[in-house]
């Protein structure tokens, strides 16, 4: 039996429907729809003096061709990617998924990440987080859609 207890008030209940009204905006409803872009946020990766790397991009098999041109247009509409002229860029790297037709678009930033300085920011450990939830009113799971998007 789990240690933790599956109680809920009706009160309870309301206060969390509450919570994740309030924060609806980064929360998706049914269905793939692509999540909202995050606004007011830079992303800076540490390279140091390393001079910027630019790859080639590699070839796209036909089959694929259309689908990620689809995608790449729907990326662009919701402001997810944006053009760039950056001295930087990696090669897109197609994966089929499960279902044997949709695909997963990825970046191959294999030499990228070679070039970054490592943050030294420790990790807490998953059992010293578990600890902290027996006193927690609320534990909740959630899944991410298209988490690795910009």
């Amino acid at each position: 039996m789990s240690e933790f207890q599956e109680v809920t008030t009706p009160e309870m209940e309301a206060k969390m429907r509450g919570i994740l009204k309030r924060h609806r905006s980064i929360l998706l409803g049914d269905g793939n729809a692509a999540p909202a872009p995050a606004r007011g946020v830079v992303c800076d990766i540490d390279v140091g003096e390393a001079k910027p790397v630019a790859l080639r991009a590699t070839q796209i098999a036909a089959p694929f061709l259309v689908k990620v041109i689809e995608l790449l247009k729907k990326l662009l509409e919701a402001e997810l990617i944006e053009h760039s002229e950056s001295e930087w860029s990696s090669p897109i790297v197609i994966v089929l998924k499960k279902n044997g037709i949709d695909i997963r678009m990825c970046i191959d930033y294999r030499l990228l990440n070679l070039l970054i300085k490592l943050s030294r920011y420790p990790l807490p450990l998953i059992d010293d987080l578990l600890v902290d939830f027996k006193s927690a009113m609320w534990f909740m799971s959630l899944d991410m859609a298209s988490g690795f998007w910009p």
